[in-house]
């Protein structure tokens, strides 16, 4: 069984890609939605946070991702103390989670910093997939309901394009005019041969 990383830039439709390799019965990790979970739900996760934030960081028993957002995006050293509490326990529960699909061809791993945070060195290949930056933008303004100030500093700590590109096994390309479903499949193919699993 293989397993894959799946990224990209902020806005580039990790998410609806990793839907449309679900219907092809691939079944996807997302890591953004087990970290918001560890994050309220770790107590031991729960302890660091606070005491690297203050202790409001948490309103209610839940993280206040929005108040962490705006200062970790400015605050490159906070950013990646927060990363180094959070992404052993997630790096954890992926293994865990892969462990027990190792029956399938492959699993894919969705993270928006596989490369930024070095797992793809834990990862048999990973697949980039590729937007124009204004077209990046634009949905994340409308997504999030945030500026593009608030986007572009987002950006300012992901690898560029073609950094991602360079070092990418695979590349989708999500630009809205190039044809996504046959690049998936014809990539979809390639891991179950390269698995040997035909499941």
């Amino acid at each position: 069984m293989l397993r894959i990383g799946l990224t990209g830039g902020i806005g580039s439709g990790k998410s609806y890609i990793s839907d449309i390799f679900r219907h092809l019965g691939v079944k996807v990790f997302n890591s953004d939605d087990i970290a918001k979970g560890i994050l309220d739900s770790n107590s031991e996760v729960r302890l660091k946070l606070s005491n690297l934030f203050g202790e409001g960081i948490y309103i209610d028993g839940k993280f206040n991702r929005r108040d962490a957002a705006k200062r970790v995006f400015t605050d490159g050293k906070l950013l990646n103390k927060m990363n180094a509490i959070v992404h052993p326990e997630v790096l954890s529960s992926f293994n865990s989670w892969a462990d027990s699909h190792s029956a399938l061809p492959y699993v894919l791993k969705e993270a928006a910093i596989i490369f930024e945070s070095g797992a793809d060195k834990l990862l048999d290949a990973v697949i980039n997939i590729s937007a124009p930056e204004e077209m990046r933008v634009r949905r994340v303004m409308i997504r999030d309901d945030v500026s593009r100030n608030e986007v572009m500093a987002r950006m300012g700590h992901q690898w560029s394009e073609k950094k991602r590109i360079d070092m990418a096994d695979f590349v989708l390309v999500n630009d809205e005019e190039s044809m996504l479903i046959p690049q998936i499949i014809d990539i979809h193919n390639k891991l179950k041969s390269i698995s040997g699993t035909e499941v």
